[in-house]
């Protein structure tokens, strides 16, 4: 039985504005927690931010009309890819984001140069009819590079009243359809689920458990790596600021922090050349430009926006998995 849609928003006051304001102090003057980078393991690039579909709940504001951030060239990967090798930075894991990676009319190149380069591509994807059109290009890598090629598929939940609530009435059977193909076909795929529905983790793994057989769908709803359920992000909702104290108050370590380990590039509309970020959520903030290069962006990162705390220290959430 489908379960009844509940809220999307928590009931929780309004952000107090006098939060996040300062990136070395809380709204209260307590120090600010930083993060530094002890490994950069994994380098996200966001291919742009258009995409199919508007969904309710985008934290990026992808849509068929969002350009805020414009495609990427594989040019410009192959750069940074050509830093890493350099440099030797010990990144494993490069990732796509976007709005829909597969919007980016040379995704087939990105993913060769970084296939070709030794690394591991993880791509995030709707699963949709912008995949569909490079299946054959995906089979091909596949052959290629085996399992070194990973697609993790946004399933926002088992039921199909609840994924259409959040991504439209048409988006289900799409979904399915990519997400079938990318199982039959053998390649190294994975699913992003949410925990916006107030439902246990035990239950929500058990639901995507039931969806997963009765589809054949070979993904072990059991395993956190095979199924990652990101906690919500709503930089309107009010949340605690993290100190340097809050790391032992916690019991957390910043060394599991998403920044600890990762970065992003993106390249806002109208830019000549792409920018690092901390992170794959603050794609648009100003103030968390770190340079244009991997050498540039090895600072640490202040904690001085809401995801900060709600997605990474409170909710334990990384898009790296």
């Amino acid at each position: 039985m489908t379960p009844a849609a509940p809220a999307l928003r928590e009931d929780r006051p309004a952000l107090d504005t006098a939060k996040f304001r300062d990136p070395l102090r809380t709204a209260d003057g307590q120090a600010r927690a930083h993060v530094g980078l002890r490994a950069l393991e994994t380098l996200w690039f966001n291919t742009g931010t258009l995409c199919n579909l508007a969904c309710g709940n985008c934290y990026i504001e992808s849509s068929p009309t969002n350009d805020r951030l414009s495609y990427l060239t594989a040019e410009e990967v192959g750069g940074y890819l050509d830093e890493i090798a350099r440099d030797g930075l010990p990144v494993r894991t490069v990732g796509l984001t976007g709005g829909e990676p597969f919007m980016n009319p040379e995704i087939a190149d990105i993913l060769e140069r970084i296939l070709g380069a030794g690394r591991e591509a993880l791509v995030l994807t709707n699963a949709m009819r912008p995949m569909m059109r490079h299946a054959d290009a995906l089979s091909e890598l596949r052959e290629r590079f085996g399992g070194r090629l990973m697609l993790r598929v946004s399933v926002d939940h088992y039921a199909e009243a609840l994924h259409a609530l959040e991504r439209g009435p048409r988006a289900w059977a799409p979904m399915l359809e990519g997400l079938k193909f990318l199982s039959d076909n053998g390649f190294a795929v994975s699913a992003a689920g949410r925990t916006v529905w107030r439902e246990s983790e035990a239950d929500l793994r058990a639901g995507y458990a039931r969806l997963f057989e009765r589809e054949g769908i070979g993904i072990d709803a059991a395993d956190p790596a095979a199924l990652v359920l990101f906690p919500e992000m709503d930089a309107a909702l009010d949340v605690p600021e993290i100190t340097e104290a809050c790391w032992d108050i916690l019991g957390v370590d910043p060394g599991a922090m998403m920044c600890a380990a990762s970065r992003m590039v993106v390249k806002r509309r109208g830019h000549d050349r792409p920018v690092v970020m901390p992170c794959t959520l603050l794609p648009y903030e100003e103030d968390f430009i770190l340079g244009r290069s991997l050498a540039e962006a090895a600072g640490p990162v202040p904690l001085n926006h809401p995801h900060c705390a709600r997605f990474c220290v409170l909710g334990g959430g990384s898009c790296s998995g």
